[in-house]
């Protein structure tokens, strides 16, 4: 067990991320060009969380705060608890939106305790801080971008999680529309069915196959590879804005799909100027984040 702890604060930053990309329910992950900045200081006793930005006044400040329970689980792999903690938190990925938050918040965490244990890389490799960081989170495919940045394909062994990042093409361009209303994931997976028809799940896995091939090298075909049957449609009647909107950029040429379990919706190509303008959707072209969490010593 570690008896000291690196002395002065750390900063890991964060990727927003988008799940599913349609038809990769749970397994295929984009890391996007908007980032959540959280730094952390061992104290001498107590837990303290200031958050600014995204859910400030509404996150809790204490041991509750997700990012604090990542740190406590990676520092009982990593061999102890420290005495206290404080944490600054710079949230710029909304909350409860379907641009991986809570996956922001849980890497974060993870990686904020390894960066404050000597020898916590030797301790925990990526691979390792992976699978925590999905059995925190439930499943994957958020977590894999965030922490790998990139395109992730993401899958889960009897051991645990585990994920490949693949370059993106540069002919992917993607765009979120963030609605003011919130999701969450309970409750879009609550409206799936327990079972799908054999032709709904042959027709996702030629897409999703299609799909990693348009990303990674051929993006004229990313309208055709983000059919979905498998979700999309069945969590519809909850967020009729987000299947309406989706709907409309498809039919306009453009490659659009819920973000994640929503409300967000996701471009993949590029969208002509008269969506999103003069409505209640916050409109972000975001580059595609192709490093991933990264961590740094100091404060910003």
């Amino acid at each position: 067990m570690p008896t000291t702890f690196t002395s002065g604060p750390v900063r890991v930053r964060v990727p927003a991320t988008s799940a599913n990309l349609g038809p990769g329910f749970d397994a295929l992950g984009l890391a996007l060009g908007r980032h959540d900045d959280v730094t952390a200081e061992v104290t001498d006793g107590g837990v303290r969380v200031v958050v600014t930005g995204e859910g400030a006044g509404e996150l809790p400040s204490d041991d509750r705060h997700l990012v604090v329970t990542a740190m406590r689980a990676a520092f009982d792999l990593l061999g102890g608890q420290p005495a206290g903690l404080a944490l600054e938190c710079v949230n710029r990925i909304p909350q409860a939106r379907g641009l991986g938050s809570s996956s922001a918040a849980i890497v974060a965490g993870v990686l904020a305790a390894r960066a404050l244990v000597p020898d916590g890389e030797g301790r925990m490799d990526d691979e390792a801080a992976l699978r925590l960081a999905a059995e925190l989170e439930g499943h994957p495919d958020n977590v894999a971008p965030c922490l790998l940045g990139g395109f992730t394909i993401a899958w889960t062994e009897p051991t645990g999680a585990r994920a490949v990042s693949l370059p993106v093409a540069p002919g992917v361009r993607p765009t979120a529309f963030v609605p003011a209303e919130r999701g969450l994931t309970s409750v879009a997976r609550a409206a799936l069915p327990a079972t799908v028809p054999h032709a709904d799940a042959a027709s996702n896995a030629g897409r999703a196959a299609l799909l990693v091939h348009a990303l990674t090298a051929d993006p004229g075909l990313l309208l055709p590879a983000t059919v979905d049957r498998l979700h999309q449609e069945q969590r519809a009647p909850g967020m009729p804005g987000t299947a309406k909107l989706v709907a409309e950029l498809r039919e306009a040429g453009v490659a659009a799909v819920v973000s994640g379990a929503g409300p967000t919706v996701l471009a993949l190509s590029d969208v002509p100027a008269r969506f999103g303008a003069g409505t209640d959707w916050r409109r972000w072209e975001l580059p595609t984040d192709v490093s991933g969490a990264r961590v740094f010593r100091g404060r910003l």
